[in-house]
């Protein structure tokens, strides 16, 4: 049954302070469940999921801020390349320096930005739901093993009175076996009889023994550590009466209050934001660009001169008074010199000023067709959408069963309560009666120790009774959304 922090508020505020007070081995429901709350692995992991879902709320709204970009790189280049600066080849070494600032931002993309910070928003909303759900079903863990402690404590106290009343039962009999005013085997009878409420006894003490060591593996505490729980007055926690704790009334209720339910509204309405994200990826979007840019280039040498080995015609003539004379140029070749480090930073200044350049602009950019991720995309998230519906209504249908499961179960908590209240106050009056004939001899002591039994045994199964009933009746009112009732 998926319930919430149950049984948290049923001995949040009833069990007594001044109990650890006088023993402080003992926890009481509320140290259980805040021990419980603060080492548990669940609860930490639920947390560290809500916190990715906050950074992607971040992220979302980010999304809707100016993009920006600067990028620098200097370098060397060598064996043919390109003068960035001049746009040509050449076989010079070249060191290059450049610079560049781009920024962008969406002017408009049918509001996908805008579904998406919504999104992302009602998720993060959806997954600190989670934590509260995660912690109520602990607490509920918690406190479902505490009343085990409890039920199987009270189960050892009515095994008790049997046997002590077994024992004395034998007493007498052996006493009148000896008077020979009894067989034996009615004296082996009730040693039987003992035996077997001694294997009891000692199941019983076993039972609760087990049932505290499961509670301390539910809280996380060393099995060998020393522990133990307070037993709380169930007498003094009030409860709503059943009638006003009507199950159709009661999930109505709880749909409103319930973590699980609020989580799972807060996701359809992340998704249907998303479905409308995802429909605008298929229509243009219009952005606005700009970027700054300039860049430096040097070659690892500079030419010192030029140095004429000879002189070849170049088929080119001269008509000179009627004679043509052939036009000599001079072959020869350029002198290199290497630049040191510095020398190859010369005219830097300039070179940034002179190729500083920007652009700014507006560009649409429009769908076609990309492996049909925009339409397909768009289909997943209505498909994930309906899902979610789904989702809700099952999660909704169990609430309402575990509404009503518990309210039968309250109900039979109750009838069961009821009869051993009755039966306790049949052996109570049977025993005073018993108690007055016995104070003027009409009745002998093995009769009145059998009277004031019962009458224990029923206070006993009356208490049990009452602790099963209260549990499930709190059930109930905190799924209408009680608080605590002092």
């Amino acid at each position: 049954m998926k319930k919430s922090r149950t049984l948290l508020l049923l001995l949040i505020c009833y069990l007594p302070y001044g109990m650890q007070a006088q023993d402080t081995t003992k926890w009481d429901l509320r140290r259980c469940v805040e021990y419980a709350l603060a080492n548990n692995l669940t609860v930490q992991q639920t947390s560290l999921q809500a916190n990715v879902a906050e950074v992607n709320e971040k992220q979302a709204r980010w999304s809707q801020y100016p993009n920006a970009d600067f990028s620098t790189s200097t370098g060397l280049q060598w064996g043919r390349p390109l003068d960035p600066t001049t746009n040509t080849f050449t076989s010079n070494e070249i060191l290059g320096q450049s610079y560049g600032l781009n920024a962008g931002i969406t002017v408009f993309n049918w509001h996908r930005i805008r579904n998406n910070i919504i999104a992302a928003d009602i998720n993060t909303d959806a997954a600190k739901m989670d934590i509260e759900k995660v912690k109520n079903d602990i607490a509920l863990n918690v406190a479902t093993y505490y009343l085990q402690v409890l039920l199987s404590r009270q189960q050892i106290l009515i095994v008790s009175v049997q046997m002590q009343q077994t024992k004395e039962q034998l007493e007498v009999t052996r006493k009148k076996v000896a008077a020979g005013a009894a067989p034996e085997l009615d004296a082996l009878t009730l040693e039987g009889q003992y035996a077997t409420d001694s294997s009891n006894y000692i199941s019983a003490r076993a039972t609760a023994d087990q049932n505290l060591l499961l509670l301390k593996q539910v809280l996380n505490i060393d099995a060998g550590k020393l522990f133990d729980i307070a037993t709380p007055p169930v007498e003094q926690i009030p409860v709503e009466p059943i009638l006003q704790l009507q199950p159709e009334t009661v999930y109505q209720i709880a749909l409103q209050n319930q973590p699980a339910q609020k989580a799972n509204a807060l996701r359809i309405q992340s998704l249907t934001a998303s479905v409308r994200s995802s429909r605008a990826a298929m229509y243009p979007t219009i952005s606005l660009y700009g970027s700054l840019n300039t860049q430096f280039s040097s070659t690892a040498k500079t030419a010192t001169g030029y140095v004429i080995t000879d002189y070849k015609p170049n088929g080119d003539q001269i008509d000179f008074s009627g004679t043509k004379y052939p036009v000599y140029s001079p072959n020869g070749y350029i002198t290199y010199e290497k630049k040191n480090f510095g020398e190859r930073w010369s005219g830097w200044g300039t070179q940034m000023n002179g190729n500083f350049r920007q652009s700014f602009g507006l560009s649409i950019a429009v769908p076609i067709n990309s492996g049909g991720n925009a339409r397909f995309n768009y289909q997943r998230s209505k498909l994930d959408l309906k899902n979610a519906e789904l989702n809700k209504s099952i999660i909704n249908q169990t609430l309402q069963s575990d509404i009503y499961k518990a309210y039968y179960n309250a109900s039979a908590a109750l009838e069961k309560f009821n009869a051993t209240k009755r039966t306790f106050e049949i052996t109570q009056r049977s025993y005073e009666v018993a108690k007055k004939r016995y104070e003027v001899g009409l009745l002998n002591t093995f009769d009145l120790l059998i009277s004031q039994n019962n009458m224990n045994r029923a206070q006993s199964d009356m208490t049990t009774a009452q602790f099963d009933y209260v549990f499930k009746l709190k059930v109930l009112e905190f799924y209408k959304g009680q608080g605590i009732k002092l």
